[in-house]
């Protein structure tokens, strides 16, 4: 980036990236039904991001802003809405025993499909089922707070496709198959949640009601999969994301015309999808709606362009924060993933680490960074997402899916207090001991 011509940027400038988060932290808590209507959160977002993008183009920064639309905001919502697409073409139905031993291998299963079709399009698939699987059960609560913990956060750890802080991550240079170096705290957080939840599962089905425990036993429907088609279009998805990039092919870099050869493959994926899924599977078995991607494409759409003074903010005064240890990057990102998006706060973060490369002479540098700072990063936005219900997208959809089905959810703190706090802090601090 180019500052010859920029006095510094003024933090005041961030102010409206502040309060677009604060938006979609407090939105659902404080005016529900209004923020509910996808065309609100345009509003907010447009009201909100058009005053900055005049004066970053007035400040000459018009490049930084084409940029984070261009490159950061289409391949983020493209490959998003693929996945919503692919996935929601897929149809897991039946009606299994709800054996503790049941329970802890579906949330298993979900930990692995969530790296590779992304967090949200595995708790999507995944959610319904549990629920089925669980109806006739009394207590089934905690099954939905460790569905969340790891099928729709930690489970995603492996690829840039599992959890959108890590795709925008690898849109910064870090490679596709770095991410699978992260595989000894996916495996430790992951493992470390199942045993409890297992322990947890098994406490809870020993107090059930011997009725509920009968009828569980007699209520059989066999597991059947459907849209299988769907399958090899979200392979294509991730041999696109894999390969369809500068590092495979350098013309990429110096081409405008395949500068987007990535998106386009994916999108077709989501097209084929589309034309070959039976419609009355996707629509009434999955109840597919468009709602879901436009409130993230309207909300992002103002968090991208309003994020844009604050990246060069912190990227210019990073050596001022006094954050010069990956421990401390790991618990930042993971404190602000836990109550704003954790995409933007890894891209935040970093932005931060971008200012910083002085303070690690000789350290190996991935995306740009010292690579133990992208480490810290990357477990502190994808662990700390499921510290709350807002940390992450997928969180408020299991959720909300969980309550029309008449489980009733803890509020807002009491996830916090009986959950994240007493289950998942314990987790993530022995996994920072062991592995930065």
């Amino acid at each position: 980036m180019d500052h010859g011509h920029v006095e510094g940027m003024p933090l005041w400038l961030s102010i409206p990236f502040i309060v677009m988060l604060l938006f979609i932290a407090i939105g659902p808590l404080f005016f529900h039904h209004w923020w509910e209507e996808n065309k609100n959160k345009l509003i907010v977002s447009l009201v909100l991001g058009i005053p900055v993008a005049i004066i970053l183009i007035a400040k000459g920064l018009h490049h930084e802003l084409n940029h984070q639309i261009l490159f950061d905001y289409v391949p983020f919502i493209v490959l998003l809405g693929a996945l919503f697409v692919i996935t929601g073409g897929i149809h897991l139905k039946g009606d299994i025993e709800a054996k503790p031993a049941i329970n802890t291998l579906f949330l298993a299963i979900g930990a692995i499909l969530a790296s590779f079709m992304g967090t949200t399009g595995a708790a999507m698939l995944l959610i319904r089922p549990v629920i089925k699987t669980n109806s006739e059960r009394k207590f089934k609560v905690h099954t939905i707070l460790f569905f969340i913990a790891i099928v729709a956060n930690a489970g995603g750890l492996l690829t840039p496709l599992g959890d959108p802080p890590l795709f925008l991550l690898y849109l910064r240079g870090a490679p596709f198959s770095w991410f699978f170096g992260l595989i000894g705290p996916w495996i430790f957080v992951n493992v470390a949640l199942l045993v409890i939840f297992f322990v947890v599962d098994t406490y809870y089905h020993k107090k059930e009601p011997k009725a509920a425990i009968k009828e569980d036993h007699t209520h059989i429907e066999p597991i059947r999969l459907k849209g299988n088609l769907n399958f090899v279009f979200l392979i294509g998805v991730v041999l696109s994301v894999a390969f369809l990039n500068k590092q495979y092919i350098p013309a990429i870099e110096h081409h405008h015309y395949l500068a987007f050869i990535r998106e386009g493959a994916i999108l077709l994926m989501a097209i084929l999808s589309l034309i070959t899924t039976n419609k009355k599977m996707r629509y009434q078995d999955n109840k597919f709606t468009w709602t879901p991607i436009i409130e993230v494409a309207f909300l992002f759409l103002g968090i991208f362009v309003t994020m844009v003074p604050a990246l060069i903010y912190l990227k210019e005064n990073a050596a001022s924060f006094g954050l010069d240890k990956a421990t401390q990057f790991y618990y930042a990102t993971g404190f602000l993933s836990s109550f704003l998006d954790n995409a933007p706060t890894a891209v935040s973060f970093h932005n931060l680490a971008l200012g910083m490369i002085d303070t690690f002479p000789g350290a190996n540098l991935v995306a740009s960074i010292p690579e133990v700072l992208l480490v810290a990063i990357s477990l502190g936005a994808v662990f700390f997402g499921a510290m709350t219900y807002i940390g992450n997208g997928p969180n408020f959809m299991v959720k909300a899916i969980a309550e029309e089905n008449n489980i009733k959810m803890p509020s807002f703190f009491g996830y916090i207090i009986k959950f994240s706090l007493i289950v998942l802090l314990p987790v993530y601090i022995i996994a920072q001991l062991i592995f930065l």
